[in-house]
């Protein structure tokens, strides 16, 4: 699962670690090869950067078993791989900042209103019921 996003279940069930400080030279198979004493790997996941087209220095690894993560943890948290020292914690969940956990833009109303659309619809709406009453004034 290299490129894919860690289940949000296997981070609640304590199953997946963080690991920072990892060498630009790492690669899948270096970073399995190093945890993979502490119990079997159910996944790696590197985020990439793309505009480099390297690592970004981090990834999560879930274990099939939570005792294998807390093991990961105890044993490998400032050890060294390819001369850069490891940080391996728990992994947790992302949280949102702002108080929001939606982007403004995911609403149509805002990109009506960005779009000026709400304006035009309000000023056709005016205009409609400016018609309408001077038809009723006309009329009386």
């Amino acid at each position: 699962m290299s490129d894919a996003m860690v289940g949000e279940g296997a981070i609640q069930s304590r199953r997946t670690v963080y690991v920072g400080g990892i060498a630009d030279g790492a690669t899948e198979a270096t970073i399995r090869a190093a945890f993979v004493p502490f119990g079997p790997i159910k996944s790696i996941d590197i985020p990439r950067d793309y505009a480099k087209g390297t690592h970004r220095g981090f990834c999560f690894i879930e274990f099939d078993e939570p005792e294998d993560a807390s093991e990961a943890i105890y044993n490998a948290d400032g050890a060294e791989i390819l001369g850069r020292a490891l940080s391996v914690n728990l992994a947790q969940a992302h949280k949102h900042k702002l108080g929001s956990i939606k982007a403004v833009w995911t609403s149509d109303d805002w990109f009506r209103e960005q779009s000026g659309e709400t304006k035009e619809k309000e000023v056709g709406e005016e205009e409609e019921r400016m018609k309408e009453d001077a038809t009723i004034l006309k009329d009386k």
